[in-house]
């Protein structure tokens, strides 16, 4: 079936739009973006630049996506921003493109929900799952792993990492590198344990979870170096996935340094 556009809608020359695609009231779509089949654009919202919106997405109301990023070295290269299939972004959210200092990408994956006010700045990557809540923000060159969650009113720090499956607390700054399965909060977020109701939610054996409890224990213990204990924790659970996934995240590093929790404090 055709798309649907209002008669008040602008879609430039050149916008390629999918099947059943709807664009409601007062929308703008540039001459460079690209509408997956079923993509919905409620009203009043603005999409520009080489953005690419995936398959069954739903866009609300003073949304602005593929505008040039709040970055000033950017000089109008001709970065991206991707969506993948099924993510809702609700109003005033803003997404910026890439740069060229970033890999020239600003992408969000599938089934995310990017709620009202939330920023995702230039280079992020954001991966598919993620729920940003009310005004959550993201600086430039941010990752976020599947099915992380940031609070309202959350900020994240450039550079930062964020891992698969953690949680970062409602009016947190988060400075440094937070670890899959991670929870962190306060005004300079600080790692309080595991994000084990997130865990329990989506249904990871008990068995696993006490593992990794048991690693987590041992990882921010007050014996010896971090990297000591990163080493032990591996050599003693090389067979469990997700305890593995975390010592790997650190031993990947980042620009970032890695959130810690307070002393004396064990999750």
């Amino acid at each position: 079936m055709a798309a649907r556009i209002h008669p008040s809608a602008v879609v430039e020359d050149g916008a390629r739009l999918g099947e059943e695609v709807v664009i409601g009231p007062f929308s703008v779509i540039g001459p460079e973006v690209v509408l997956g089949d079923g993509v919905e654009v409620v009203s009043h919202a603005s999409l520009a630049g080489r953005t690419e919106i995936g398959p069954g997405c739903k866009i609300y109301p003073f949304a602005s996506i593929g505008h040039p990023p709040q970055d000033l070295k950017y000089r109008g290269e001709p970065s991206r921003v991707v969506i993948g299939r099924n993510t809702v972004i609700r109003e005033q959210v803003t997404i910026n493109p890439g740069t060229e200092g970033g890999g020239m990408l600003t992408s969000i994956g599938e089934n995310c929900l990017i709620m009202v006010g939330a920023h995702v700045a230039h280079d992020c990557r954001v991966g598919n799952n993620v729920i940003l809540v009310n005004n959550a923000t993201l600086a430039g060159h941010v990752t976020v792993g599947d099915f992380a969650i940031l609070g309202g009113l959350s900020a994240v720090h450039q550079w930062v990492r964020v891992g698969p499956h953690s949680f970062l607390g409602g009016l947190s700054g988060l400075e440094n590198d937070l670890i899959p399965y991670g929870s962190a909060i306060g005004d300079r977020a600080r790692l309080g344990g595991l994000n084990i109701v997130g865990l329990r939610r989506r249904g990871f054996e008990r068995e696993n979870i006490h593992r990794l409890r048991a690693a987590y224990r041992m990882l921010f213990s007050d014996e010896g170096t971090l990297m000591e204990r990163v080493a032990d924790v591996a050599a003693m659970f090389a067979a469990e996935p997700l305890v593995m996934e975390v010592v790997d995240f650190i031993r990947g590093g980042g620009d970032r340094a890695l959130c810690m929790p307070r002393a004396g404090r064990e999750g």
